[in-house]
């Protein structure tokens, strides 16, 4: 990853903890604006039985995740790193499968938007793993991020049984 850092004269971390903890975070970003695309994307093609709830369901996890990628990516320029949320960018590094196209069954919508929030976690819970070393300020940020996520996907597989 080539990052573009600001020329701030104070620096919050070393250089190589910044590096790591940037690229984290840019890892994460990537994932949070593809999951927010995702939600917009399964909302508009929702069909079925328990529609409504689950089409506003969909867009209350969205607050969540477009909250936290500013989060994700206001703690990168914190650190003097520019952080990239270019389409581009995003479809290259994030983690999450492509949506299907077309309308979705109520059904394949919490399952996909279930394993999309799954995937997304588990990036970031990779990412609080590594940052307790690094940056304890940025590990706490993906803690509660993931927190409120965690919370959403049991909201959204809850439905599934």
């Amino acid at each position: 990853m080539t990052t573009q850092t600001t020329p701030f004269p104070r620096t919050i971390l070393e250089d190589r903890d910044n590096d790591q903890t940037a690229h984290l975070l840019q890892e994460s970003l990537a994932d949070m604006v593809d999951m927010s695309l995702l939600l917009k994307q399964a909302h508009w093609n929702v069909v079925g039985k328990n529609f409504r709830s689950v089409h506003l369901q969909l867009d209350e996890v969205l607050e969540s995740t477009r909250s936290a990628s500013d989060e994700l990516a206001e703690r990168m320029a914190a650190l003097g790193v520019s952080p990239d949320g270019r389409a581009g960018t995003v479809n290259e590094q994030s983690s999450l499968r492509d949506y299907p196209t077309g309308f979705q069954s109520v059904d394949d919508t919490i399952s996909l938007v279930a394993d999309a929030l799954k995937s997304t976690i588990d990036r970031l819970r990779h990412a609080i793993e590594q940052l307790g070393s690094l940056d304890p300020i940025t590990e706490d940020l993906c803690i509660g991020i993931s927190g409120e996520l965690e919370k959403h996907l049991w909201m959204v597989q809850s439905q599934e049984v």
